[in-house]
């Protein structure tokens, strides 16, 4: 069982000392951790980080995001994917190295509107991120309910080795895409699972910063104690 220790922070706290390795959101002056911004700072195993209570999404290559066509060029889709910068994905990437402009209409695949999901295939601040479809599960979305949360609960979202979002997703049968962008698709045949999975989603995302919250969401959601993936200190 891993030892996790959380408590909110400050810019400037320091949240621990000694050999440790610091992760998001931490800086190390001499053998001291200390936090760069507001959240709540996790001690766990031998690295200190700090989740972040606000903030922006900022696109990182390889992230998982679902974005929203907004606009098309000649040779591209425009997205907004719940960030200041605009994602781009290449008309090619959708039709192949054949893709002509004065034969192709971009909107036959991909029309105003439509979600989608990709991966940030290229971004280094200096120009807006390069996106693809090009793996497994990637495309445009059909169906299901997009619901908004704080980019920076989205790890509190997934939970340790995707504890929270199998908890959801087993008690409700639904099938929920997690964007890195804060945005999250959830579909699900029964009307009822779609409604507790949505509820359940919302409540990850107001209550991310509180102890025992895979125990409420649990509760909320009717799983039995003691059913379900390990989800100690989650």
């Amino acid at each position: 069982m891993m030892d996790l220790k959380r408590r909110y922070v400050i810019p400037g706290d320091v949240i621990a000392t000694g050999q440790m390795r610091p992760e998001q959101n931490v800086y190390q002056d001499g053998d001291r951790m200390i936090s760069t911004c507001v959240g709540i700072s996790e001690v766990f195993e031998n690295a200190v980080r700090v989740i972040p209570l606000t903030g922006v999404y900022v696109p990182k290559t390889n992230d998982l995001v679902i974005g929203k066509v907004i606009g098309t060029s000649p040779l591209s889709w425009e997205f907004d994917i719940n960030s200041c910068f605009i994602g781009f994905l290449p008309a090619q990437d959708v039709f192949g190295r054949d893709y002509s402009p004065t034969k192709d209409e971009l909107r036959q695949r991909l029309n105003i509107g439509d979600l989608v999901a990709a991966r940030v295939a290229n971004f280094d601040r200096s120009r807006d991120p390069l996106l693809t479809v090009q793996d497994r599960d990637l495309g445009r979305i059909d169906s299901g309910e997009l619901i908004e949360i704080a980019p920076s609960k989205v790890p509190r979202l997934i939970g340790k080795r995707g504890s929270m979002i199998q908890t959801i997703e087993m008690a409700t049968r639904a099938m929920i895409t997690i964007g890195q962008n804060g945005w999250v698709v959830v579909s699900c045949e029964d009307s009822e699972g779609l409604l507790k999975a949505v509820e359940a989603v919302k409540m990850v995302d107001a209550l991310a910063h509180t102890p025992n919250l895979t125990e409420r969401v649990k509760s909320m959601l009717g799983v039995p104690e003691g059913d379900n993936n390990d989800t100690t200190n989650d």
